[in-house]
């Protein structure tokens, strides 16, 4: 079933990056296929002090949409040319947002062990960037919560331009999954106190 409530996603960006693991992105592109795949890893970018978000520019450029509205795709060019997949969080003015990094293929999709590989997967590109996750054709299915047990948590891939804020354990996935991207580092496990 399709999430549509936008409660979902207007949340701490660390609740909902935990949450989405185990949920379905859709996504059916202009030529009519759905493509699925569900969500074994994910990355949290939190506020505007966040140093490895692009928010810390402040509302303004591609950062714009994290500023905004919650349950809004935000697909962004790295590179110049991959595409990342990120879900808009938390309340209007204060940015938030969910990188997916890896999703298990299920309908349609090829290997997706990487967001660059999940938006390929997926079909999902710049077109996508600013659709509402709760009424168009990319959006969230629901699915059975992955247990706090069952999930790792580690620094964040790429960042570390970012001092400190490189090192915070804002990296989630399921630590079963052979789908989760490369950097299959360690981790802990989830205390979900740390997500209060």
């Amino acid at each position: 079933m399709r999430l549509t409530t936008r409660a979902f996603y207007a949340r701490p960006t660390l609740l909902v990056a935990r949450d989405m693991l185990g949920k379905v992105l859709v996504h059916v592109a202009d030529d009519g296929v759905r493509r699925t795949g569900r969500i074994v890893e994910t990355e949290a970018y939190v506020g505007p002090d966040d140093l490895a978000s692009h928010a810390r520019v402040g509302p303004k450029g591609r950062a714009t949409l994290m500023y905004g509205l919650a349950g809004v795709a935000y697909v962004y060019l790295v590179y110049g040319m991959h595409h990342c997949f990120n879900a808009v969080t938390e309340r209007e003015g204060y940015p938030g947002a969910v990188l997916v990094r890896a999703i298990e293929p299920l309908e349609n999709a090829d290997r997706g062990n990487g967001p660059a590989l999940v938006c390929r997967a997926l079909h999902i590109d710049r077109a996508c960037n600013g659709l509402d996750l709760t009424s168009s054709n990319l959006y969230l299915e629901d699915a059975a919560q992955i247990e706090d047990a069952d999930i790792r948590i580690g620094p964040r891939v790429g960042v570390a331009y970012a001092a400190e804020w490189a090192a915070r354990p804002w990296r989630f996935w399921v630590a079963a999954s052979p789908h989760v991207s490369g950097r299959r580092l360690s981790g802990t496990t989830l205390d979900p106190a740390m997500l209060r």
